[in-house]
């Protein structure tokens, strides 16, 4: 490569995000700039490489770029090192703060480097203001109170100057000081003006925010406490330069009382420690993570997903165990220090951290649990079926809903008349009945001798409990024992009864032919010799066998064998409608689905069962066209849910909401459902937070939309769930995009490339290339956005997407146009030409739009090339083109390059007709009015008309000079 090449990679590496992928490029320039044998170029490329190093989590690499740069500044003085001066003085700031942080580094060597420090900026004539805050730093690091307060003092009375740190960086270090030594309301009021201005620093506001939980915390400020935490923590999650700071935020989650929180940050920056920038940084998040496992870890078995490392395996790790080996880790390193200082300061102060615990009231943190949840790995509440109908568990009910009475039961009632009241019971959805009436024959009757055929019955609906109770193997045991039972008592109707319902439940295991077979056999005796409620309901059980099956065109025809009232039943004929309207949803015949879940809806009402009407209405909200509708159906269901169903309830709300146009409503239902699911310890939260990142993200709340996501991002992968997990990357890509985040959300757009390599992927990894490119052009990283765009061009031709390629060469072109690099826009150009002849005299609007496009980025690169005759050749017919498709902007955007070029080719008599009609044609306030009239007062000047064209600059503000 050429010097000139060398100094515009430097350029580009200047300008990418802090991180790994810099860092990787400087130290690859780094070998090419020392092969060239540039002293000037390897000067500034160490400089620049010095930041980087710093801000991109390896500051101990740090230390040698700039001790060659020291060393070359002292040995061999050149004109250019004047230039980098005031850098090389402020990355003394650095040196100390790094070399404070690895304990491997003598105190001494610290000592030195501060003392050359203030040598030097005494002989430059600047302020000590900054040399007297990093002996602060030393002191206070060591211990050493007394001193430490002689240098805060010293550093506050000192005059700043222009290598003093800056208007948000100096108080963040007051702060922290003022918060150690119990000044909280002290280190609120010197914050609260500097958070008032604009802090611009790489490592602002988010210092001074972290700085600021404890304080605002202890002065009672909770509300203050927990914005500065989400604000905070959203901007340093992505830098492993930040690890410090994230276990301060670990901490004030412990504190708070979030320790579910506190749980998923030490989960997602776990990892983080095996390549944490330095000793002292993991020595803090090591401590703050094992407080929160220890919290965590406390009257229940949590767990955290640990990724794989160099010797260990990805999994699951225990909260009690990894609290243990985390605090190994923060005492073993705080020991280094305090060998190292001669103190015992760190061990101490370590110490304080591993023992901090939940203080105060709850502060709810997250934007995705509203009550706090316990940890995964607590009890988990069970769900029941019965013949494929949710039933309530015991007397359970949803939070806001009155208590049902307790059931009675009659206290003379003989075994069988319990018996059949338990089975009354159990077809009319009314489980407290139920198992109080089964309580009471146990009871009473338990132990006594009884006919087999009272036996038998208890055995059949000890099925139906357990089978309630998720036990599918003891239902199927008992039920046998129960059919076994009836048919050595010669009772076939009973025995056929049973054998249905054992039938349905084998349906539902590795033995469903057998179970097809049987409840088959049950419906033919029963059709023939059963009274109308058995036949219904026998083939209602072939239904339900059929449908676990998913042979949805048999299920209906055993439904529609069954009579319209069921025999006389209303609580089976709803549960038929609601399997109808299942069997027809499935098979696409939603009119008919709607119009099944409307019968059953009507029946449940008529009955009285909650849990029929909230089935239905979810049903009919699923299959009706108006979305107000659909949101008025999930209104209902949700007045009558039992507790179990309350989480399916949400979720259908929250999408019925989302379809109708009513995303802030939808949130609060999204939220819901995810507490919902975290208290039950179903890790299927992780999708619900997805959808309602993507909610958070329409109402335009997007902090609140990339907090959830990133926590989707984390549980979806724990469950390996990839494509979902990228797909939500995707989502929490543009919503950093959204929020300026640059950085991270680049990160999430290479990450997904990466995953999406492979051919079946192409047009999506295509996607998200271009996404990127946009990212970097919007930004004016031209030169990284045209690779990009590059890249997604590729991808496109590769899945055979010519016109997706043409666009993606053109904004390439566009990119290294801007970029200034005119042989790479050239060669752009001319690709996308050879290109645009596949696609030439297709009608389609997008291929008009991006042919007539590419014609004008080849005119605006071959303007810079001084060919303006080919350019506007170019262009010609591409206006009315335009126009066809009304894309009237471009077409006055295309009009306005020839009104350029005709003046370039002095031709202004063609071009003042022109320019003037499309200066009449725009929006008073647009952007191309002050371009358009300018051009136009040349072209009145070049054809001699001054009057006209000074009237033309004084009416739009122009500078005649210019």
């Amino acid at each position: 490569m050429s010097d000139e090449d060398l100094w515009r990679a430097l350029r580009g590496i200047s300008d990418m995000p802090y991180g790994a992928g810099q860092i990787a490029a400087f130290e690859q320039l780094l070998r090419r700039v020392d092969a060239a044998d540039d002293r000037h170029l390897a000067f500034v490329t160490r400089m620049q490489a010095t930041t980087g190093y710093v801000y991109g989590g390896e500051p101990a690499k740090s230390f040698v770029t700039f001790s060659w740069c020291l060393s070359e500044f002292d040995s061999d003085p050149q004109p250019y090192h004047q230039r980098h001066a005031h850098n090389l003085l402020w990355h003394f700031k650095y040196m100390i703060t790094g070399l404070l942080n690895f304990p491997e580094v003598p105190l001494d060597r610290t000592y030195a480097v501060l003392d050359d420090m203030e040598r030097r900026y005494r002989a430059g004539g600047h302020s000590l203001q900054t040399v007297h805050k990093h002996r602060f730093r030393v002191a206070d690091h060591v211990g050493d109170a007394e001193a430490a307060a002689h240098w805060y003092r010293l550093w506050q009375t000192t005059p700043r100057d222009d290598l003093s740190d800056c208007a948000g960086c100096d108080p963040t270090s007051q702060v922290n000081y003022l918060a150690d030594t119990g000044r909280d309301a002290e280190a609120v009021a010197l914050a609260e003006p500097v958070l008032a201005g604009r802090l611009t620093c790489n490592e602002q506001p988010q210092a001074i925010l972290t700085a600021l939980l404890l304080p605002y915390l202890r002065t009672g400020r909770a509300e203050s406490a927990r914005d500065a935490h989400r604000e905070a923590y959203r901007r340093l999650r992505g830098n492993l330069a930040d690890l410090w700071d994230i276990g301060d935020h670990v901490e004030f989650c412990t504190v708070t009382g979030n320790k579910a929180r506190a749980v998923e940050l030490v989960e997602r920056h776990l990892d983080w420690l095996d390549r944490a920038p330095s000793p002292a940084a993991a020595m803090h998040f090591a401590a703050t993570a094992a407080a929160a496992m220890r919290q965590a870890g406390q009257g229940g078995v949590a767990t955290v997903y640990r990724r794989a490392a160099e010797g260990r395996p990805a999994g699951e790790v225990s909260a009690s165990v990894l609290a243990d080996e985390l605090t190994r880790t923060a005492t073993e390193l705080a020991e280094r220090f305090d060998a190292r200082n001669g103190t015992t300061h760190q061990s101490e102060w370590i110490a304080r951290r591993l023992a901090v615990r939940p203080s105060g009231e709850h502060l709810p943190l997250s934007a995705s649990v509203r009550r706090r949840p316990p940890l995964r790995g607590g009890d988990e509440p069970t769900t029941s079926h019965h013949e494929g109908r949710p039933v309530a568990a015991g007397n359970a009910t949803r939070p806001g809903k009155p208590e049902a009475p307790a059931p009675t039961v009659p206290a003379d009632a003989g075994p069988d008349e319990l018996l059949a009241l338990a089975e009354q019971s159990w077809g009319r959805h009314d489980p407290a009945m139920f198992r109080a009436a089964l309580t009471a024959y146990d009871e009473r009757f338990g132990a006594a001798d009884l006919p087999p055929r009272t036996v038998a019955q208890r055995m059949a609906l000890r099925a139906a409990e357990r089978g309630d109770e998720e036990d599918l193997p003891g239902a199927i045991e008992s039920n046998r024992a129960a059919l076994d039972l009836y048919l050595t008592e010669g009772d076939e109707l009973s025995a056929q009864v049973v054998a249905g319902r054992l039938g349905v439940l084998l349906a539902r295991s590795d033995d469903a032919d057998e179970g097809l077979a049987l409840v088959r056999k049950a419906a033919e005796v029963l059709d023939r010799d059963g009274d109308a409620r058995q036949r219904a309901a026998a083939h209602h059980r072939v239904a339900l066998a059929l449908l676990q099956q998913e042979r949805w065109a048999e299920a209906l025809a055993a439904l529609d064998r069954m009579p319209a009232d069921a025999g006389g039943d209303p609580y089976l004929a709803a549960r038929a409608a609601l399997h109808r309207a299942h069997v027809l949803e499935q098979s696409e015949r939603l009119d008919e689905a709607r119009a099944a879940a409307a019968e059953a809806r009507r029946i449940g009402r008529d009955v009285g069962v909650d849990e029929l009407v909230t089935a239905a209405s979810l049903a009919y909200a699923r299959t009706v066209d108006d979305p107000a509708e659909a949101v008025a159906a999930c209104d209902e269901a949700l007045a009558s849910a039992p507790t179990e169903a309350e989480l399916a309830v949400r979720v259908a709300r929250a999408r019925a909401l989302l379809a109708a146009g009513r995303a802030a409503d939808a949130v609060d239902d999204f939220v819901e459902a995810v507490t919902l699911c975290v208290e039950r310890g179903d890790e299927g939260d992780a999708f619900l937070r997805w959808e309602l990142a993507n909610a958070y993200r329409m109402v335009g709340r997007l902090g609140e939309a990339a907090e959830v996501a990133e926590e989707a991002v984390l549980g979806l992968d724990r469950l390996g769930a990839q494509a979902e997990a990228d797909r939500c990357r995707h989502l929490l890509a543009g919503v950093y995009a959204g929020l300026g985040e640059i950085k991270p959300a680049l990160a999430l757009l290479e990450q997904l490339a990466d995953n999406l390599d492979g051919p079946d992927n192409l047009p999506y990894r295509a996607q998200v290339l271009e996404e990127a490119g946009d990212i970097l052009y919007d930004a004016d990283r031209d030169a990284a956005g045209a690779e990009r765009f590059a890249a997604a061009a590729e991808a496109y031709r590769l899945g055979d997407l010519p016109l997706d390629e043409l666009r993606a060469r053109r904004r390439e072109a566009y990119a290294w146009f801007w970029a200034d690099d005119r042989p790479a826009a050239t060669r752009a150009v001319e690709q996308a030409d050879a290109l645009a002849v596949t696609l030439t005299g297709q009608p389609e609007p997008p291929v008009t739009y991006e042919l007539a496009m590419v014609a004008e980025v080849g005119a605006r690169v071959l303007t810079t090339e001084n060919r303006p005759d080919e350019a506007l050749a170019r262009l010609d017919g591409v206006p009315d083109r335009l126009r066809s498709i009304e894309a009237f902007g471009e077409a006055a955007q295309v009009e306005i390059l020839t009104g350029e070029l005709l003046l370039r080719l002095d031709r202004p008599a063609e071009a003042e007709p022109l320019l003037r009609r499309v200066l009449g044609g725009l929006p008073a306030d647009s952007r191309p009015v002050r371009q358009t009239a300018w051009l136009l007062a040349r072209a009145l000047d070049l054809l001699d008309r001054p009057a006209e064209a000074a009237a033309l600059r004084t009416e739009h503000d122009l500078d005649p000079d210019d």
